[in-house]
């Protein structure tokens, strides 16, 4: 375990920093002092506002910086590592979302295969001493091997975005065994909490509920064979990443790794969803019960994601453990407060 506390005379390149997970990095890193370049496209696959407003709680840091940019613009991006010659970059920008790769696929060719590329090739021309970049839990794919171990076969994703982020692997792999980057790739599983993604279900849950909508459950209303989902709360990935950004591969033959950063504790949806009500009904001082429409899994959808989190424990000494009830009970009281203001 060779964990060290985070550098604030080194410069932070996080990409992707009005989004969920950027946001909160940011935020982490400013608070201990570091100095933090922001960069991110505000496009508008969800709520602006939301992206607006994680901004506007970055903006009184003095050492903040902001550049609304787009990592698949090659030229802009190499005058920010030109400008601002970043020590460590953190790459979060990124087309997220598996149902949306089948509506929308030249977004995620553009942000997440050419965007990334051009982060691997500005860490290549401008040297830094780590590059953590965000992959993710659907590289998996359809494994039927639970929990989910870093060493898996890996090679039969089963959605467009599985596959760009199984692509950003192999390219980090290959950029970092021939120019030497330290990379480290982080496997997200399904990242919750307040100020989260809108598009995410328990967000879109909660959204129905105020609108007297039902909820669509893809599950085909097979309670026995329910999904299961490994929920991580934002507060545990951000200390995940917080821990190995001052932990890169220093092995001479392999500079770079893959660690998954997931709760270790997979919950059925339905189990996820009552939760959810009950932390709606203590956050509300009522009794809380979405209507519901069960429909067929969708194109894309895995049956279960399940972290294994021995390899991040052994390297930072860290597991995630935020229950789902602790979690969605911040999420809730978030979500009341935050839009009954709006």
């Amino acid at each position: 375990m060779n964990y060290k506390p985070l550098d604030p005379n080194k410069v932070y390149l996080v990409t992707g920093a009005a989004g969920f997970i950027g946001y909160y990095l940011s935020k982490k890193l400013l608070e201990q002092g570091c100095t933090v370049v922001g960069l991110d496209n505000v496009n508008d696959y969800y709520d602006v506002n939301l992206k607006e407003d994680r901004l506007e709680k970055l903006q009184p840091y003095e050492n903040f910086t902001f550049i609304k940019q787009d990592i698949s613009d090659k030229a802009a991006l190499n005058e920010v590592f030109e400008e601002y010659k970043p020590n460590v970059v953190v790459n979060l920008a990124a087309q997220a979302g598996v149902r949306y790769s089948i509506e929308n696929p030249d977004v995620y060719m553009q942000s997440n295969v050419i965007g990334f590329y051009n982060i691997l090739e500005a860490c290549r021309h401008y040297p830094v001493d780590h590059l953590v970049y965000a992959s993710s839990s659907s590289v998996y794919g359809a494994n039927k091997k639970v929990p989910f171990e870093e060493s898996d076969f890996v090679d039969n994703p089963v959605s467009l975005y599985a596959s760009t982020k199984k692509s950003n692997e192999l390219m980090a792999h290959t950029y970092s065994h021939l120019y030497k980057i330290p990379a480290t790739g982080l496997r997200f599983f399904t990242v919750y909490g307040p100020m989260g993604r809108p598009d995410m279900a328990y967000f879109g849950f909660t959204d129905k509920y105020f609108a007297d909508e039902p909820i669509k459950i893809f599950n085909n209303g097979d309670f026995e064979n329910d999904l299961y989902r490994d929920f991580t709360y934002i507060d545990d990935i951000i200390t995940g990443i917080e821990r190995l950004i001052t932990s890169p591969p220093s092995d001479e033959g392999v500079r770079h790794k893959v660690y998954n950063i997931g709760n270790n504790t997979p919950e059925k949806l339905m189990k996820f969803i009552e939760t959810l009500e009950k932390a709606l009904g203590n956050a509300l001082g009522r009794e809380v019960e979405f209507e519901k429409v069960y429909e067929p899994i969708k194109p894309g959808d895995v049956p279960a994601t399940y972290a294994s989190t021995e390899r991040l424990q052994r390297a930072v000494g860290f597991k995630p453990e935020t229950s789902i009830e602790e979690g969605l009970g911040r999420f809730a009281e978030w979500y009341v407060e935050y839009y009954r203001k709006k």
